[in-house]
């Protein structure tokens, strides 16, 4: 099922009579749209159900999540702007469809990724565990949210050309300041996902627990 509403166009796939309870909030990388994601979260989590919205943002026609003023660079007032509509998205999707609130889990890739750190670190009571494919440092926050015992896995590569090791570093401890429950998995590789991080976040997932 396609479908527009709170402005993102979307895709929901509902969930099989046997399939866990949970719903995934898949969020595409630069230049991808709603589609991108729908494998991988069947990989991850056969029969879940599965809420893909597509980035708002154009960047010479590729959609986004929110604006960057240069690679790495995050224009910080439309990062706030986007999550926020990002998140009333997600709680007005979980009533729509007849959704547990209190089982989304965020599955992002790169820029995907960074709008879900974002969504964890302002609205933290959205968000049940998140699975973070190469993601970068959002903002820091100020005062840190409450993430008590919320479940993240951080996948990040030892040779990104984008995302510095740094960030991966800074972000966990952002977040197990907050709270938070950090795995870390390092592909040895680039920007691009490895067999090993699926088969980490497939890892994550069997031993996950809302």
């Amino acid at each position: 099922m396609i479908a527009a509403e709170s402005s993102f166009i979307h895709r929901f796939v509902p969930a099989t009579e046997s399939g866990p309870k949970i719903t995934l909030l898949l969020l595409h990388g630069t230049g991808g749209d709603e589609e991108d994601l729908i494998p991988l979260g069947q990989q991850l989590a056969p029969g879940a159900a599965l809420l893909s919205p597509r980035g708002r943002v154009l960047e010479h026609g590729m959609p986004r999540f929110f604006r960057r003023l240069a690679e790495g660079v995050f224009d910080l007032e439309d990062l706030k702007l986007q999550t926020d509509a990002l998140a009333k998205f997600a709680a007005d999707a979980s009533h729509k469809y007849g959704l547990d609130g209190r089982k989304t889990i965020a599955v992002g890739y790169s820029n995907g990724a960074n709008i879900a750190a974002s969504v964890l670190l302002t609205h933290p009571h959205l968000l049940s565990g998140a699975v973070l494919f190469r993601p970068m440092v959002p903002f820091r926050p100020d005062p840190v949210p409450n993430l008590n015992d919320v479940p993240v896995l951080l996948a990040a590569a030892r040779r990104d050309q984008i995302v510095p090791p740094l960030h991966t570093s800074e972000l966990s401890h952002i977040l197990a300041a907050a709270g938070a429950r950090v795995t870390t998995h390092w592909h040895p590789g680039g920007h691009e996902l490895g067999a090993d991080d699926i088969a980490a976040a497939k890892g994550w997932f069997g031993e996950y627990s809302p």
